[in-house]
């Protein structure tokens, strides 16, 4: 996995490639926690992502409920794969998802 940041004022944009796993989510954890202070726009782009397992869905929902008390998350370029586990497990409801 290949995490790119980019930030512009208090928007983060994450462009993530490859998979979002148990061997990687740590990774994507550690990311959010050191660039997500004072950001109030936070978003995810998933146009190079190939999987998504439960321990990255746990990322994302923590990821969630951070944004919820400092602002907004996006979800953006959802591949048809990663779309269909985000409906499989109600997050597709929980997400907005550009």
């Amino acid at each position: 996995m290949i995490i790119s940041k980019e930030k512009n004022g208090n928007a983060l944009t994450l462009k993530v490639k490859g998979r979002i796993d148990t061997a990687t989510s740590p990774k994507l954890q550690k990311e959010i926690e050191d660039s997500i202070e004072g950001v109030e726009t936070l978003a995810f782009d998933f146009s190079e992502m190939e999987y998504i397992s439960s321990s990255g869905l746990r990322v994302l929902l923590s990821a969630q409920k951070k944004m919820n008390g400092q602002g907004k998350m996006t979800v953006k370029n959802v591949s048809e794969t990663v779309m269909e586990i985000f409906e499989i497990t109600g997050f597709s409801d929980i997400l907005t998802i550009e």
